[in-house]
């Protein structure tokens, strides 16, 4: 039984759900997401709670029934308060800057890397080895973080490259005499 979608969904003051058949919209001060959902799942609005329902007792439905839970919340928390992810850089001449609606990447490569930032997201550079991607899509902010960091990831000896703020990068020894 999902322990996920026992718990219901508080929707906030200044978001509005609005449920149609299997489709669900949120809109809310960062913009308007909307997702389709499962046909083992049902959805209800309660005042100002969501609450998630499996429609049968079987094994799809019920694993089903946490994934659709999650999924409506990331909707819900992402038009209240939106997502973020980090990126730090670390490396001799690595840096990072803003450039109109590019993100422009200069990683030891013999060129600069220019990563073009796509709608609903935004990327600032409060300086020139710190990311941070911010957006209401969670899946898209995660998305855009991981293609950001797919240009350099960081390598276990020295720890040059782009890696997410929370990373633990395990370093290994070098060669020895």
């Amino acid at each position: 039984m999902s322990r996920v979608g026992k718990h219901p969904i508080v929707v906030p003051d200044g978001v509005s759900v609005h449920i149609q058949g299997h489709d669900v919209r949120a809109t809310g001060k960062l913009g308007t997401l909307s997702a389709r959902m499962m046909d083992e799942v049902s959805l209800t609005l309660e005042e100002s709670q969501l609450w998630v329902r499996p429609k049968s007792d079987t094994k799809k439905a019920r694993m089903m029934w946490g994934t659709a839970r999650a999924l409506v919340n990331n909707l819900v928390q992402g038009v209240a308060n939106g997502f973020e992810r980090k990126l730090e850089i670390t490396g001799v001449g690595y840096r990072a800057q803003v450039q109109g609606s590019d993100l422009v990447l200069q990683l030891g490569y013999s060129h600069e890397v220019r990563y073009p930032i796509p709608d609903g997201i935004k990327v600032v550079c409060p300086d020139q080895t710190h990311i941070v991607v911010s957006g209401a899509d969670k899946q898209r902010v995660g998305q855009v973080a991981a293609e950001i960091r797919a240009y350099r990831k960081v390598e276990p000896y020295k720890g040059k490259g782009i890696r997410y703020d929370d990373e633990i990068v395990r370093r290994k020894e070098g060669k020895k005499k």
